[in-house]
């Protein structure tokens, strides 16, 4: 029988709900949600990240539901859309991002992921909303593995007085690894020469992708995986609406090569951040995130199988 889990905190309605997803009135078991964290307090370099949930939703309905690629259509799925966490009232950076990571925090408190069959994609917002949904996620699955693409190493620890930076999110996510979790990091191609050390040093970056898709598709079929999608993981010249663009990085197929061996294994949640509609006037990277998204909803709804 599914269990229902009241939302006990108040989410701004979204533009429109993502490809047309029902607005949740509760958590449910055995169901996917889409939430969004409009956040860009601590960007170092164009801000506009906050209105990356709302403009990869609003674009959402203009493009197929069917992926060709996986052969799979949401239209099959029933998935929910919660909304936008909201900031609160101050204007303090800091405490705009507690207020909602607290409220996040709120949501899914009380479940228990794994057992209830609850899977979140969070939408960004900056890299540094991430670290709410992988401490639960972390907390939960004591063998998760995360799986990090990113332009950026985001292994500081703490980044222009900001000790929850965009730039540290991965430092702060290993503040509360356990003995059994893993991180594999691929796409990197900018940092200090200390994150560098650490990447080697510890074993966590893939300097290729042959190296990155074998080390997907060793990890056994039952074993929990959470993504953290970065989008200048993709090269800007794909992608420019984004908030640190650097050259040299990945395209679509190589994500859709990724989202093949992740239908075989167990993907149980993600994040998709760092999507700045107003650097792209064209409105491509919106469409491109929001194709982005379409595959990895459509992989965590083909993973319960």
């Amino acid at each position: 029988m599914a269990n229902t889990f009241p939302i006990p905190v108040h989410l701004d309605e979204p533009v429109r709900a993502y490809f047309g997803a029902e607005l949740a009135t509760a958590i449910t078991s055995n169901h996917s949600y889409v939430i969004g964290f409009g956040f860009d307090g601590t960007a170092c370099f164009r801000k506009g990240t906050r209105y990356g949930p709302d403009g990869l939703r609003a674009v959402s309905e203009d493009i197929e539901s069917y992926s060709p690629y996986l052969d799979l259509d949401l239209e099959d799925f029933e998935f929910f859309d919660l909304g936008n966490l909201q900031l609160g009232e101050s204007t303090d950076v800091e405490s705009q991002w507690r207020h909602a990571s607290d409220d996040f925090a709120k949501i899914f408190g009380a479940i228990d992921l794994a057992a209830e069959g609850v899977k979140v994609m969070t939408l960004g917002g900056e890299h540094s909303i991430s670290y709410a949904p992988i401490v639960k996620y972390l907390e939960q699955y004591p063998d998760l593995v995360l799986v990090h693409l990113d332009a950026h190493a985001d292994l500081r620890d703490g980044f222009t007085g900001y000790h929850y930076s965009h730039a540290s999110i991965i430092r702060r996510a290993l503040d509360h690894f356990g003995p059994g979790h893993e991180l594999i990091q691929y796409g990197i191609r900018s940092g200090t020469r200390e994150e560098y050390q650490y990447m080697r040093e510890h074993k966590t970056v893939r300097t290729s992708r042959k190296d990155f898709l074998d080390s997907i598709a060793a990890i056994p079929a039952d074993r929990p995986i959470y993504l953290t999608l970065d989008l200048d993981y993709f090269d800007p010249s794909f992608l420019p609406g984004t908030g640190t663009p650097e050259p040299g990085g990945e395209d679509f197929h190589s994500f859709v090569s990724l989202t093949k061996l992740l239908r075989d294994r167990n993907l149980v949640g993600c994040d998709v951040v760092e999507l700045s509609p107003q650097i792209d006037p064209t409105g491509n990277s919106d469409v491109f995130a929001a194709k982005i998204v379409r595959e990895l909803m459509l992989v965590l709804e083909d993973s319960r199988k």
